[in-house]
């Protein structure tokens, strides 16, 4: 039995018009009523819920939407040869930005490790920021209070 968007909102927890965006990126499909009204088939809060976990696990929509083919077609046990190339060429993605990430931290802790080892007690000139016209632009020498 179709569902509309309300519906498939209140079931789902995904706010109308991210349901309408999902559409509107390929993601989610619906009829349309003859009061052009949207209805969605009974295996649309699934594929929501799909959707979902792999936007929280840091794919963008362009992926996803290329993605779900696959997914759905190797569930129906049909071949779908592309989708561990996908899921591979995705985590190497994620892997990188893992390592970049650490590399900051890295040199976070390096500048936090050099300031406390400062002979100036935990000054640190910082200068006039980029954008030190900004609000909370940080300008002259700042105080370090951690240890």
């Amino acid at each position: 039995m179709p569902v509309r968007i309300g519906e498939l909102s209140a079931r789902s927890g995904v706010s109308p018009r991210s349901l309408r965006y999902y559409e509107e990126r390929g993601l989610l499909a619906s009829r349309r009523t003859s009061g052009g009204h949207r209805e969605y088939g009974e295996d649309a809060v699934e594929r929501v819920d799909r959707v979902q976990c792999l936007l929280g696990a840091g794919l963008n929509t362009e992926t996803i939407r290329e993605l779900l083919p696959c997914v759905y077609a190797q569930e129906r046990g049909e071949p779908a040869p592309d989708l561990l190339d996908w899921l591979c060429a995705e985590r190497d993605r994620v892997t990188g930005a893992i390592r970049g990430l650490e590399r900051t931290r890295e040199a976070l802790d390096e500048v936090i490790e050099n300031a406390r080892n400062s002979p100036t007690e935990g000054r640190v000139n910082a200068g006039r920021a980029v954008g030190a016209g900004s609000g909370g632009a940080l300008v002259g020498p700042v105080t370090l209070t951690g240890k």
